[in-house]
């Protein structure tokens, strides 16, 4: 099975390429280019790196959110695109969860957390002892003290994600030893985690046509609009 993974939905722009259960081709960017000028073109690269053409995939992974609101758009019009252009089936990736694959077979909690903006964190919990991510709290958009307290008091907890630059030392005072910061090269999401993910799902295919973000919260061009016409209305 070929399948083509796809992330933009935090500060690296990632593809990857897997051959029948191999990953043959990645591409991790992480520079001055915005993930809608460096995609398109990594993901020519990685396929014809791969003796692949689009019309040869027999499946496209993406990660759909959370995470920044124009990253998450960007890799999911690039994966509907090829998708309806070549009627090829997607698993929508939660970006969360594979992130979480960076701690794969680690004992304790994984703890992924992106930042969101607003002093807030996108974060989820989960166990990945016994080999893919197993879920333990759902995908939230909180502050980072509110997702620290909800976390166990009895169990390792391994941190990683972009929310390591601004929250480490919230982190640190709050939670102590019993944190545990992924290294740089664990620290932001895999294209070949999602390749894996999607191989994983693949009760879960849709169409290019039903592939939509996830998102948490509204984008902040709508949060201000809103905000701006109830001020209005009470004028």
């Amino acid at each position: 099975m070929n399948i083509l993974g796809i992330d933009t939905s935090g500060p690296v722009a990632a593809c990857a390429v897997q051959i029948d259960g191999r990953i043959v081709h990645s591409i991790q960017l992480l520079h001055g280019k915005t993930h809608s000028e460096a995609i398109m073109p990594a993901i020519d690269s990685a396929l014809e790196a791969s003796g692949l053409t689009p019309n040869s995939l027999d499946l496209i992974g993406v990660t759909v959110g959370p995470g920044s609101f124009t990253g998450v758009r960007i890799g999911v019009c690039a994966a509907k695109g090829l998708a309806h252009a070549n009627d090829i089936p997607c698993v929508a990736i939660d970006s969360l969860e594979a992130l979480a694959m960076n701690l794969y077979g680690f004992a304790g909690i994984v703890a992924p957390i992106l930042d969101a903006r607003r002093n807030q964190v996108y974060c989820a919990q989960f166990d990945m002892s016994t080999g893919f991510p197993v879920r333990i709290a759902e995908d939230q958009a909180i502050d980072i003290e509110t997702f620290l307290a909800q976390l166990p008091f009895d169990r390792k907890i391994a941190f990683c994600g972009d929310g390591l630059d601004t929250f480490r030392a919230s982190i640190v005072q709050l939670i102590g030893e019993r944190a545990i910061f992924a290294p740089s090269n664990l620290r932001d999401i895999h294209a070949e985690a999602v390749c894996a993910l999607a191989e994983n799902k693949l009760d879960m295919q849709t169409t290019g046509k039903t592939l939509f973000p996830l998102y948490l919260r509204k984008p902040q061009a709508e949060r201000e609009r809103n905000a701006r016409v109830q001020r209005e209305t009470l004028q």
